[in-house]
């Protein structure tokens, strides 16, 4: 008997670690902060290089895990906007905890056209700050051309997501043409 409650009490405290997002990285990406530059593997395999997109717009959100309702809501509600992203030189970029083989099998059966990383040492996750004990934080993280961050989205509602993605960056683009005006 004294095993299973060892087991039970262990389960509700990572329970209640992971909902309250307890993070184990004490960092934390603001506003006007530089994005951190970084590497890691994509669904193919090819190393991808966060310097290689300098003067790029940049949507790089973070997700617990793949093939989870959410996730694959969010995953195709990108591909699905992803014209328009492409349109708008914005590239999307998706980062898990899960292996390179499962990011792999994920984009390949929802036919996702951006890289999806595989951070399956939460390393990137943690410059980030959004680094939690079982999986990253669901946030996404808004970049414009000048490697700035300028929106970070945290509470997130799935509906109509990457539409409102791309309505913040045509909101900062339109700031930056009327300021450009004057």
């Amino acid at each position: 008997m004294q095993p299973l409650f060892i087991f039970i009490l262990v389960a509700i405290f990572l329970s209640v670690a992971f909902l309250l997002g307890a993070s184990s990285s004490s960092i934390e990406i603001k506003i006007g902060d530089k994005a951190p530059i970084f590497e890691l593997y994509d669904q193919n395999g090819n190393l991808f290089s966060l310097e290689e997109y300098k003067n790029t717009q940049l949507v790089i959100y973070f997700f617990p895990r793949t093939f989870t309702p959410g996730w694959t809501k969010q995953a195709c509600g990108f591909r699905d906007q992803y014209n328009v992203f492409k349109k708008n030189n914005i590239e999307v970029i998706g980062i898990s905890y899960d292996s390179q083989k499962k990011t792999g099998k994920f984009a390949k059966k929802y036919s996702l056209q951006f890289p999806v990383l595989s951070d399956s040492d939460a390393e990137v996750a943690k410059l980030y700050g959004v680094d939690t004990y079982l999986a990253p934080k669901r946030v996404t993280f808004l970049i414009d051309k000048n490697g700035e961050v300028f929106d970070v989205v945290k509470n997130i509602s799935l509906t109509n997501y990457a539409e409102k993605i791309i309505e913040k960056f045509e909101e900062k683009n339109k700031g930056l043409n009327s300021n450009a005006k004057k």
